[in-house]
C-alpha cells in the first residue's frame, strides 16, 4: 500500500490512547443499550425492573454489570500503559507536521461528540488555539513586529471543520478569503481552531479571553479587529463579543467589522429534524433505548436547533427535550459593521420556494437573520446583505464571487 493511501500514516502516539478510551466508552454504551432493550421486552411481559429504569435484575443484571466493569478495567489498563509509552512513541514517530487528513477527521469527530471527548479527558478533544503564519500562537514563541500589522482579521470556522479548511479550490486554483483580504487590505489573518462540539456559549467565553490575551500580547498596537466567520463560527463570534462586553474587556472597542458566511442565526432545520427523531424513538419501550444513539450528538449540534449563543439559552434545560424556541434575543452589536452572505443552491430565476431552501444546511431566512417574530430579527442593512446563487454551504469558502463581495465591503 502506498504511503498516500495508508491511513496509519496520519496517526500520532497520543491517538492510540485516545482511541482506546473511545472504544471503552463505545463498548459500555452498546452494553447499556442492549440491557435497555432486554429490560424493555421483559417489562412488557410483566417482569419487574432492576435497581434503575432500563437496568436488568438478578443474574441477567449481574452479567451486564460484569461486562461493563471488565470493559472499564481493561480500558483503564490500556490507557495507563499507553500513557507511559507515549514519550517513547513520540520520539520514534517524531510527530511531524499534522496532515490535512488527520486535522479533518479530528474536526469532524469533535463536531459530532467533542463535548463527550472533553468531559472524558480524551486526547482527541481539540483545545481552542489561535494560529497565524502557519504556527500556533504561544507565549513561548511570540510573533515578531515584521510578521504582523496592526489590522487583525479573526477567522472562525464552522461545525466539524478546522482552520486549515479555509483554503479550498475553485477551477483548480486555491481560494482563501482571509488571505485575499490580507494581501489586498493589509490584514493579518489569525485563525481560530476550536472544539465545535461544545456549547456555542462555552466557545464564546473561551474566544473572548483568547482575543483579550491576543490584543494585549500583539507585537504592534492593534488598530483594528475584524471577524470573518463561516457557519457556526458566526454564532461563536456573537457569543464571544457579548461575553467580552459583559466582562469589560478591551478588544470589543477595536472591533470594526463582522462578516458572516452562511451563519444559522435562527438555527437549522436539520437539527430540528434530529430532535423529532429523539421524540419518535422515545415514544415506545422497544425503541426508547435506541434514542441514546441520537443523543450522542454534541451540545454544539443541538445549539443549532434555534441558534443558541448565550449560556441562558441552554443552562437548566434538557437539550434533547422538544420545546419551542426560548432563546434570549441578542441583537447585532452597536457600532460594528455587520455583513451577511446567504447562499442558495437554486438559480436566481428559480421559484421563490426553491431559493428559500438555502444552501442545503442553512435556510435563506436564517442566514439573513430574518424571523417570523419581528422582535427576533437581526437587522442587517440592505447593502450589507449578499445572496450567492447556485452555491452550497461549503462552496461559500471557495466562491470567487463571495471573495470579491467581502473585499468590496471591507474596502469601504
Amino acid at each position: 500500500m502506498s504511503a498516500s493511501r495508508n491511513p496509519l500514516q496520519h496517526l500520532r502516539a497520543s491517538d492510540l490512547r485516545a482511541v482506546a478510551l473511545l472504544a471503552t466508552d463505545a463498548t459500555k454504551a452498546v452494553t447499556r443499550m442492549a440491557e435497555g432493550v432486554h429490560q424493555s421486552v421483559w417489562r412488557t411481559l410483566g417482569a419487574p425492573s432492576g435497581a434503575a429504569p432500563g437496568r436488568a435484575r438478578g443474574l441477567t443484571g449481574l452479567i451486564y454489570q460484569s461486562i461493563t466493569g471488565v470493559t472499564q478495567q481493561v480500558g483503564n489498563g490500556m490507557a495507563a500503559a499507553l500513557t507511559r509509552l507515549e514519550p517513547l512513541l513520540q520520539r520514534i514517530d517524531n510527530q511531524g507536521a499534522e496532515s490535512l487528513e488527520r486535522a479533518a477527521v479530528l474536526a469532524a469527530l469533535n463536531g459530532v461528540m467533542g463535548d463527550r471527548l472533553q468531559a472524558h479527558a480524551n486526547p482527541l478533544a481539540t483545545p481552542m488555539t489561535l494560529r497565524c503564519n502557519n504556527k500556533m500562537l504561544t507565549r513561548a514563541e511570540p510573533l515578531t513586529t515584521t510578521e504582523v500589522t496592526g489590522k487583525v482579521l479573526i477567522v472562525i470556522h464552522g461545525l466539524c471543520m478546522n482552520d486549515r479548511q479555509w483554503t479550498s479550490q475553485h477551477a483548480g486554483l486555491p481560494v482563501n478569503h482571509a488571505e485575499t483580504l490580507g494581501a489586498a487590505l493589509g490584514y493579518t489573518p489569525v485563525y481560530v481552531r476550536y472544539n465545535s462540539g461544545l456549547h456555542v456559549s462555552e466557545n464564546g467565553h473561551l474566544l473572548a479571553q483568547q482575543l483579550d490575551d491576543l490584543v494585549h500580547g500583539w507585537p504592534v498596537p492593534v488598530t483594528e479587529l475584524s471577524v470573518l466567520a463561516h457557519s457556526m463560527g458566526g454564532l461563536v463570534a456573537r457569543s464571544a463579543l457579548f461575553a467580552a462586553s459583559q466582562a469589560g474587556m478591551h478588544w470589543p472597542g477595536l472591533l470594526k467589522n463582522i462578516v458572516f458566511l452562511g451563519t444559522p442565526h435562527h438555527g437549522s432545520p436539520l437539527e430540528r429534524a434530529g430532535n423529532w427523531v429523539d421524540v419518535i424513538l422515545g415514544s415506545t419501550p422497544y425503541s426508547r433505548p435506541f434514542a441514546k444513539l441520537g443523543q450522542l450528538r454534541s451540545a454544539g449540534i443541538t445549539d443549532l436547533r434555534y441558534g443558541h449563543v448565550l449560556d441562558a439559552d441552554w443552562q437548566g434545560h434538557d437539550r434533547f427535550r422538544r420545546k419551542p424556541d426560548s432563546r434570549v434575543h441578542l441583537p447585532l452589536p452597536v457600532g460594528v459593521a455587520c455583513f451577511t452572505v446567504a447562499a442558495t443552491t437554486a438559480a436566481k430565476r428559480s421559484r421563490v420556494a426553491d431559493r428559500l431552501l438555502g444552501d442545503g444546511l442553512v435556510p435563506l431566512h436564517s442566514a439573513l437573520g430574518q424571523h417570523d417574530d419581528p422582535k427576533r430579527c437581526l437587522h442587517f442593512a440592505a447593502d450589507h446583505q449578499y445572496l450567492a446563487y447556485r452555491t452550497s454551504h461549503l462552496a461559500l469558502l471557495s466562491s470567487p464571487a463571495v471573495a470579491q463581495q467581502v473585499l468590496a465591503w471591507l474596502s469601504r
